[in-house]
Formats: structure tokens, C-alpha cells, sequence
């Protein structure tokens, strides 16, 4: 897979959130509320809440929004008890698909996801039956044209704060690390002045595969967008190879 058409899909992807923004709110609003209940409302003594802000942010979230979402959070104990679950399954021609969901009704949430596979012809599996193929990983983009920095300095900045691997493709570059690792590495660029197209803990494919078939294509797409139209679905990952 080459890596241009990676970043391409990733500002697809933003382009995307940008023209649903009650979406993205939605997501990254519930990912507050799980990041304080979880290491309370102090982004100084909570990483995984600094994460999600920085995520906040980089999607334009206004920052009395922000502010909101950690005051509700930390003062409602009762308030969106959200419970994360995962569900991976295959679409047409084996594709590998892994939904991650934040949800206050598992009842709804599994019967989307479940009708969402079932109309692109595919199904949902067992627990485990396509993750062994995804690698869980931080992942750090940088586009290069909002980088003024030389590749070999930003890969030493990376690599000293933890980094596991850097690359260098057509339009932009690739920070992997180990999902501990994740919080001090986007710390480090952030204090850089270095601009992340995209900065989060990702499932990678270990391998890609081709869909050539059309309607198999047509199939997968349905599922995706079904599953994007639910406000319980937090990330999809596939093995397609785009």
C-alpha cells in the first residue's frame, strides 16, 4: 500500500468529520467523559484526557466545549455512564472490519452494527476473529506541508521521546508507537510547535487486501456508511487496502 493514498484517505477523512461536525463532537465528547471518569477532570495528572483534548482541538472544537464536557463529567457521577465495546466481523470478500464503540445501550448499539454488516453482505464474529490480524498502535501523521522542520530532526525528536518507527512518504510522515508510549511522543512534537494531521491509538493491518469486485466495493461502502451514521460507533478499522 503505498503511502500516498493513506494520507489522502486521511484528509478525506477529516474533509469528512469537517462536514459533520455534530458527529465528531459527539465522539470525542463521550471520549472526555470516559477519559475523566476514568483519571479525573486534571489534565495535568491525566494523559489520556490531554490526548483527547489535543484530539478536541485539532477538530475545532470550541474550547468552552471542551471546558463543558470535563465539568459535567467530573461533577455528574451518574451522568452517560458509557461502556466501551468492540465488534469485528467480515464484509464482502473476508474484509477485516473492527468497530470500536462508546454506548449507554448495548441493546441499540448491537443491533446497528449488526444490521449495518448485514446489509453489505457481510457478518458480525466472535471476539478475536479478525483483531490477531491489526496491530494496536499509536500513530502520528504529519503533513509535510505544515512541517517547516527536516525529516531527520523531527525523526530524532520521535525517536528520543519513545518512538518506535518513522517514515517518510510522498506527502507526509509516519510516527508508530507503542500504545504507552503514545501520550509522551504527541507531547513531545506538540511542545515542537509540530502540527499533527492525525495523532491517535490505531488498530494497523498487519496486511492489506484489494477489492476489485464492484459490487462487493458497493457492499463494503454500505456498511461503513451505516455504521458512521451511529453516534455509538467511536472507530472502524479494515484490512482494505485503498
Amino acid at each position: 500500500m503505498s503511502g500516498h493514498s493513506k494520507f489522502a484517505n486521511i484528509k478525506h477523512k477529516k474533509e469528512k468529520n469537517d462536514a459533520k461536525k455534530g458527529k465528531i463532537f459527539t465522539i470525542i465528547g463521550r471520549e472526555i467523559v470516559i477519559a475523566v471518569k476514568e483519571g479525573g477532570p486534571d489534565p495535568n495528572n491525566n494523559s489520556k484526557l490531554r490526548d483527547v483534548i489535543a484530539k478536541a482541538k485539532a477538530n475545532n472544537m470550541p474550547n468552552d466545549t471542551i471546558d463543558r464536557g470535563i465539568k459535567k463529567a467530573a461533577g455528574d457521577s451518574n451522568a452517560d455512564n458509557y461502556e466501551r465495546i468492540t465488534y469485528e466481523g467480515y464484509g464482502p470478500n473476508g474484509i477485516a472490519i473492527i468497530v470500536e464503540t462508546l454506548t449507554d445501550n448495548k441493546n441499540r448499539t448491537a443491533a446497528d452494527v449488526r444490521s449495518a454488516f448485514t446489509k453489505g453482505q457481510g457478518n458480525v464474529g466472535t471476539p478475536g476473529c479478525v483483531s490477531f490480524m491489526f496491530d494496536k498502535k499509536g500513530q502520528i501523521i504529519v503533513d509535510k506541508e505544515e512541517c517547516e522542520m527536516e525529516a531527520d530532526d523531527l525523526m530524532m525528536i520521535a525517536l528520543d521521546a519513545g518512538a518506535e518507527d518513522f517514515a517518510e512518504e510522498d506527502d507526509y510522515f509516519e510516527i508508530i508507537t507503542d500504545p504507552d508510549e503514545f501520550s509522551t511522543v504527541r507531547e513531545a512534537l506538540e511542545k515542537e510547535g509540530i502540527a499533527m494531521a492525525e495523532a491517535d491509538v490505531t488498530m494497523i493491518p498487519q496486511t492489506y487486501v484489494a477489492l476489485t469486485d464492484e459490487t462487493a466495493m458497493k457492499n463494503l461502502q454500505r456498511t461503513l456508511d451505516l455504521l458512521d451514521e451511529s453516534d455509538d460507533v467511536q472507530n472502524v478499522y479494515t484490512n482494505l487496502d485503498e
